[in-house]
């Protein structure tokens, strides 16, 4: 008897985003109990699991740094439009939501997601090796965007408080956008081969030749099924901020931590993503998802909500506090001198980690 092989529409991957949406349209604006939220939050585990595997199918057709792109482009955007969605309904007192957001993602993508490639890489081999020029000029490219949009508000007098004029703010969205496409042009055209995977010698590592990749259509389909896990993920990570912000003020948090916690269910699928890669020995694939992701978050979402703040009331406040500074400071300096060597340790992976949690830390308890 011939056994019959499944249809891939069947695969729990092409259920999960769709499920995933259809929860969303019945939990939309609508308070949840308790059962409700926990069936909530399994879906989106679901939903996450499901954005990282078409993800993976996507950059395997494409290969790299293109794969890496789409994803690290793709939650953006949709994270830009939730940003831009909680700002014209709730009004004039999340002013700073924009701020915080996109903050908390380049503590999360710098820190985090760089600091656990980085461990997860080291336990394959004791030294990872990446490609320092293109890892480098990334993150030179993210430390100018937060520099430009995020320190420099706190500092000008145009406005009070830590606020662009007007004529700031569409300055920092064209500098934003021209230094975005200058660094993508980069990585996909000009120097491309300074952003794909290296061995220990620093040759480029060819894709897997024992891996056929998928056909154009599977390709199109996953980055159909991807871009709906991942509005998906979003909504339902909107649609969980309730029951989040009552845990939040139960532990007697203050409530920017909520965009915090929201910041980390969002980025989920780039830091699954980001794992996968360190611990198949394509780190460098890991650092493009880690620091492209942080550079889209400011060079997206800057412009973005320049244009919007047309039409949103209250004030637009993008300037960091000094602990917030000091925080990107060490960032960058930790990250100058992990990247610059092409060659990092556990330790490295560790010490950025560390300054993820002393982040989590002080955004819960400042």
């Amino acid at each position: 008897m011939t056994s019959r092989k499944s249809s891939p529409w069947l695969s729990w991957t092409t259920l999960a985003p769709v499920i995933a949406v259809v929860a969303l349209l019945l939990t939309w604006g609508r308070t949840l109990g308790t059962l409700p939220v926990v069936v909530v939050a399994v879906v989106l585990a679901a939903a996450v699991l499901a954005a990282v595997h078409h993800a993976e199918v996507v950059a395997h057709r494409v290969g790299e740094p293109f794969g890496s792109l789409v994803l690290a482009v793709a939650v953006t955007v949709i994270e830009v439009a939730l940003i831009i969605t909680l700002m014209i309904s709730g009004g004039p007192k999340t002013g700073s939501l924009a701020r915080d957001t996109v903050f908390a993602a380049v503590m999360i993508t710098c820190n985090g997601i760089l600091g656990l490639s980085l461990l997860v890489g080291a336990w394959r081999n004791p030294v990872t090796v990446f490609n320092a020029e293109g890892s480098g000029s990334a993150l030179g490219t993210v430390a100018a965007l937060a520099t430009l949009c995020l320190v420099l508000p706190s500092f000008t007098s145009a406005r009070p408080g830590p606020e662009f004029s007007p004529t700031q703010l569409g300055f920092a969205a064209i500098a934003s956008l021209i230094l975005y496409g200058m660094f993508v042009l980069t990585q996909t055209v000009r120097h491309r081969d300074f952003f794909l995977p290296v061995d220990a010698e620093g040759a480029v590592l060819e894709d897997d030749e024992h891996v056929a990749p998928p056909t154009t259509k599977a390709a199109l389909t996953s980055l159909g099924l991807l871009l709906v896990a991942l509005v998906a993920v979003v909504g339902l990570a909107k649609v969980e901020s309730p029951a989040i912000e009552s845990a939040v003020a139960a532990l007697g948090f203050p409530q920017s931590f909520v965009g915090v916690v929201i910041a980390l269910l969002v980025l989920l699928p780039e830091t699954i993503a980001a794992a996968n890669a360190a611990r198949r020995g394509r780190v460098q694939v890991s650092l493009n998802l880690a620091l492209g992701s942080a550079m889209a978050s400011i060079g997206l979402t800057i412009p973005a909500i320049a244009m919007a703040s047309i039409w949103l009331s209250g004030p637009l406040e993008l300037g960091l506090d000094p602990t917030q500074i000091v925080l990107l400071v060490i960032t960058v300096v930790v990250g100058v001198l992990t990247v610059v060597p092409g060659r990092a340790t556990r330790l490295q992976g560790g010490v950025h980690l560390v300054l993820l949690a002393a982040f989590v830390f002080l955004a819960a308890l400042p």
